[in-house]
């Protein structure tokens, strides 16, 4: 199985980026996927995680209302829509896929596969 994120970068307080994650290797449709996080000196963070159908949908508090995770069973490809962002969201993201199908988690020990990261930079 391979995880492969793009579309991080730089942008400036209250931009958007969209971070895409495309998955190959397994039946997509039926895994659930998730984001973290990683700022310099900090744990993994949760962010984001939606189900296998697309029908169940978990945030971390902080960006809830900004950020809009979405799958795309079609392309084999996971989404993550950043609006609103601001100089605490920077940080190294990654896309995972659980170990189960049907698995939903915002837990690290829960994912068994790992995209390589992608930057996001946000200035003030």
């Amino acid at each position: 199985v391979q995880l492969q994120a793009s579309g991080g970068g730089l942008v400036q307080a209250g931009g958007s980026l969209r971070l895409s994650c495309a998955v190959s290797g397994r039946t997509f449709a039926i895994y659930g996927m998730g984001w973290f996080r990683q700022a310099p000196g900090k744990e993994r963070e949760f962010v984001a995680a939606i189900n296998w159908n697309g029908g169940s949908i978990y945030y971390v508090d902080s960006v809830k209302g900004r950020f809009t995770i979405s799958k795309d069973n079609a392309k084999n490809t996971v989404y993550l829509q950043m609006n609103s962002l601001k100089p605490e969201d920077t940080a190294v993201y990654y896309c995972a896929a659980p170990k189960k199908p049907f698995d939903t988690s915002s837990y690290p020990s829960s994912y068994e596969y790992w995209g390589q990261g992608t930057q996001v930079t946000v200035s003030s």
